[in-house]
């Protein structure tokens, strides 16, 4: 009897880290950076036109080819989407069905910002060491920031109301973020970020620090556009 108690078997210790763990640490990782290459390869004539030449001697071409930002990043906050709900990494089915379905309201979207954008730096560069400039400069500078804001939270909302209307989501993109400014103002930090590693380190922006800041910003946009609107 005693033999038998002390032969028996020890009962087997459940490892630390289950399988269900290594799966979504792989998911993640592979979601991530299979995003950062697609967004290259969606905005692939900007991210030439910006790594080969000097973006301060060719804009009109890195204007024209900003608006594929609009696509590429509608097409990778539905990839944030369904790997948020229900943990898909089907990066790439998901990632091109989204440029399809949204490619003319994003590419619109992005058209909008950008030529906010060009128009407040042509302008800031007219007002520039004029007198007016100390009153005006301020006021475009605000407003390009609220376009690429505004154009921001729309592309966040485009993939979870793919019926509605243009002008609603850009109307609702621009009254839900000035409400909650100060989670703009978060978003717009990320953003900055990413564009400063962008610029420094774009070979490490573009491989892997693009997808978890703008998942960041996609977050916080998502949040915005929800805690804004009436339960």
């Amino acid at each position: 009897m005693d033999a038998g108690v002390g032969t028996a078997a020890a009962p087997r210790r459940r490892p630390l880290i289950g399988p269900e763990t290594y799966e979504m640490v792989f998911g993640t990782v592979y979601t991530g950076l299979m995003t950062n290459l697609l967004l290259a390869v969606a905005c692939l004539p900007l991210v030439v036109l910006v790594a080969a030449t000097d973006p301060a001697a060719t804009w009109p071409y890195v204007a024209l080819a900003a608006p594929l930002l609009g696509p590429a990043l509608a097409a990778a906050f539905a990839v944030f989407g369904a790997f948020s709900s229900d943990g898909s990494t089907a990066v790439v089915r998901t990632f091109a069905r989204a440029w399809r379905r949204h490619l003319r309201r994003a590419l619109a979207i992005g058209a909008l910002a950008t030529g906010a954008v060009v128009v407040a730096a042509v302008d800031v560069a007219f007002f520039w060491g004029r007198t007016l400039g100390a009153l005006v400069i301020p006021v475009l500078v605000t407003l390009a920031v609220g376009a690429v804001l505004t154009a921001v939270l729309a592309l966040a909302a485009v993939p979870d109301l793919p019926g509605a209307r243009l002008r609603d989501v850009l109307l609702a993109a621009l009254v839900l973020g000035s409400r909650r400014w100060y989670l703009s103002a978060v978003v717009l930090l990320v953003l900055g970020l990413l564009v400063s590693v962008l610029a420094v380190r774009p070979v490490v922006g573009l491989g892997f620090a693009a997808a978890p800041l703008l998942y960041a910003a996609w977050g916080i946009c998502r949040f915005t556009l929800r805690a804004a609107s009436p339960k």
